[in-house]
């Protein structure tokens, strides 16, 4: 894995994979997170999409012809964090597939033909991401969690926002976070690295700004408490969240270890506890989301609604158990759940375009081009597990979605 910088401050980071096909990711740290007030909610992600609009010498319907004839794979996503652009070709068509993003992103013009059309897409695709009922419940309790920080508010924004923007709007946002020292490109290949370097520095070096963004991620204590909301849905869902903002890199690297067993497979506590045991829900887990801007401990559940007070007061008994854990992380347990978390997180990035995507995310977020928190256990032990665990398992968020 190598790291490159572009005289125009733009990064790279290449890594070798034999193959045939090459697999890139430009990523620019201008996410929902960098939008400061509400007016503003759902422009980065609105920029996304009017990015691919046209160029100084292309237009929509050329740029999406040239998608369909150079790209097994291709797409673009907007998080709190970042928004990438990636994509995977045949190693022979990454020079033809690079130039077309680099287009695409140096030299959009944002024509006014198309904008309000482009702003009603978005407003359908609001209506189907509220259609998710996971989503729907995560949204409802952010948006209860908290007071003030982005993630409040779902990544694409509020319906009235959106009808608001103005073409300029774009355009002052595009100015302001799409520039040079603001931007990863990573590439999965088996070209060289030369070859590599090659290319992107034919296209990228013309990327001539010298502003430089502001960055900070905001975080805040969140409103413990239950909330209570309802959907015409035929089950109920359960979510918990722990703010974990506070966390260094160790203790991160603890609650790994303690979500492995927790809340991850089918032999979890959680899973054994409300499935197995007392079958209330088909799928119930816990994840940690640990991105810039949004940290947190998540728990998740469907069940019915009247099985709703039965699930809550499992879910706290689990939690009381595993705080008195003892004997239970020993040395040998806990190396074995680090080289299963390794396992997990190898198949995860076999894909070439799943691996572009994490290096130049993270190196977007944190400097850095990999998750350290699978490497060098031996400064974890069960008491700092304990610890970790009672140190973050309190003052919960809980959403209820129910019929």
């Amino acid at each position: 894995m190598k790291k490159n910088i572009l005289i125009n401050g733009v990064k790279v980071v290449y890594e070798y994979k034999i193959g045939e096909i090459t697999s890139f990711c430009i990523a620019f740290n201008a996410g929902a997170s960098v939008e400061k007030n509400e007016s503003e909610y759902g422009i980065a992600h609105a920029v996304e999409h009017c990015i691919f609009k046209g160029t100084k010498t292309r237009n929509e319907k050329e740029i999406n012809e040239l998608f369909d004839n150079i790209f097994g794979f291709n797409n673009a996503m907007t998080n709190f964090p970042y928004v990438i652009y990636y994509g995977t070709t045949l190693s022979k068509d990454f020079h033809r597939g690079f130039e077309l993003y680099s287009d695409i992103l140096i030299n959009p013009t944002f024509p006014k033909e198309g904008f309000e059309e482009e702003k009603n897409i978005i407003c359908e695709e609001l209506k189907e991401w509220k259609d998710d009922k996971e989503q729907f419940c995560e949204d409802e309790l952010l948006k209860n969690a908290f007071n003030k920080i982005r993630i409040k508010e779902c990544i694409i924004g509020r319906e009235k926002t959106i009808k608001n923007f103005k073409i300029d709007d774009i355009k002052e946002f595009y100015n302001k976070y799409y520039l040079p020292t603001n931007c990863v490109i990573s590439v999965v290949s088996s070209l060289s690295e030369n070859e590599i370097m090659e290319v992107i520095g034919k296209y990228m070096l013309s990327f001539k700004r010298n502003e430089k963004a502001h960055l900070e991620y905001e975080y805040e204590t969140n409103n413990s408490g239950t909330f209570y909301s309802k959907r015409e849905i035929e089950g109920a869902r359960i979510q918990y969240i722990y703010p974990i903002s506070n966390l260094n890199e160790r203790e991160i690297k603890a609650l790994r270890i303690f979500n492995s067993i927790f809340g991850e497979g089918t032999s979890s506590f959680l899973y054994d506890e409300i499935r197995t045991k007392y079958g209330l829900a088909y799928e119930v887990y816990s994840k940690i989301k640990n991105e810039g801007g949004i940290k947190l401990y998540t728990i998740c559940m469907g069940t019915s609604k009247q099985n709703i007070n039965k699930s809550l007061e499992l879910i706290a008994n689990v939690i009381a158990d595993v705080k008195k854990l003892s004997g239970y992380f020993s040395f040998e347990k806990i190396q074995l759940i680090g080289k299963n978390l390794k396992l997990k997180r190898a198949l995860e990035l076999e894909r070439s375009i799943q691996f572009a995507k994490e290096l130049s995310t993270y190196e977007i977020m944190y400097g850095t081009l990999e998750d350290v928190s699978f490497n060098n256990l031996c400064d974890i032990d069960e008491e700092f597990i304990i610890k970790t665990v009672n140190k973050v398992l309190v003052n919960p968020s809980i959403q209820i979605i129910e019929p």
